[in-house]
């Protein structure tokens, strides 16, 4: 039962490490992608500009907001994988 829950654990951390690369992929171009938007609403000074400029924003702000879920997620994994650690260590009675 223990070690069930522990492949589960870590299959789960696994895929949640996957993900995290593929966010800070994208995170990296959507920050990009807003600081362009941002460089050209200002020498712009158009309303379409800054309109584009905010959008742009909002996406790389959401990404945040879901790395900062999925580094919650693994953290909590983590400690449940040490708490399960922990327990295998227990002796047995």
């Amino acid at each position: 039962m223990l070690q069930r829950r522990m492949a589960s654990v870590s299959s789960r951390i696994r895929e949640i490490q996957e993900e995290l690369r593929i966010v800070d992929d994208q995170l990296s171009h959507l920050v990009d992608d807003a600081d362009e938007k941002s460089l050209r609403a200002l020498v712009s000074e158009t309303p379409a500009a800054e309109f584009e400029h905010r959008e742009a924003r909002k996406h790389s702000d959401a990404m945040l907001r879901h790395r900062a879920s999925l580094m919650g997620s693994l953290a909590e994994l983590n400690a449940k994988m040490d708490e399960l650690l922990d327990r295998m260590k227990e002796p047995t009675t």
